[in-house]
């Protein structure tokens, strides 16, 4: 069986990285039922933390870029608690995003669409959420974004 998620992956020219470890005590995910509680993923590109404020080093467009990898990160902890299956992702439930910015900065909403975007670019109508998008006036490491999800598997 083909699985139509990695090949939407692929025709978008997208990796998936390997799942992140946790930097402290808690665990990548828990699941729930059939609901999955994915930690918070953090802005990182080449193995290297995307860091920075919004609204003072970094652009709405960098911060987005930075969102898309948190993305990426969440779809890479659900293929690990699925066990490689990603066919076994049934919907985005919830997107919770961070953004480390100075305290003037309003465009939150507009970052965190990096992430959505692309979700709903591999996934379709299952890559739909509801979401919350705010301010953070600091992150761990200094990364300029991190979200946490919610996602529907069988």
């Amino acid at each position: 069986m083909t699985n139509a998620i990695e090949t939407r992956l692929t025709e978008l020219g997208l990796t998936l990285p390997d799942a992140p470890a946790p930097a402290a005590n808690y665990v990548p995910y828990v699941r729930s039922g059939d609901l999955l509680f994915v930690s918070g993923q953090v802005s990182m590109k080449d193995g290297a933390f995307v860091t920075g404020k919004l609204g003072g080093d970094l652009s709405v467009e960098e911060g987005a870029a930075a969102a898309k990898g948190c993305a990426l990160s969440l779809l890479a902890q659900v293929r690990a608690a699925c066990e490689g299956d990603l066919m076994r992702l049934k919907r985005v439930v919830k997107l919770t995003g961070f953004v480390n910015s100075v305290p003037d900065f309003t465009d939150q909403p507009k970052v965190i669409n990096g992430a959505s975007d692309v979700l709903v670019e591999i996934l379709g109508d299952a890559g739909r959420h509801s979401r919350s998008a705010v301010s953070a006036g600091a992150l761990p490491f200094n990364v300029a974004v991190e979200i946490e999800g919610i996602f529907e598997i069988q």
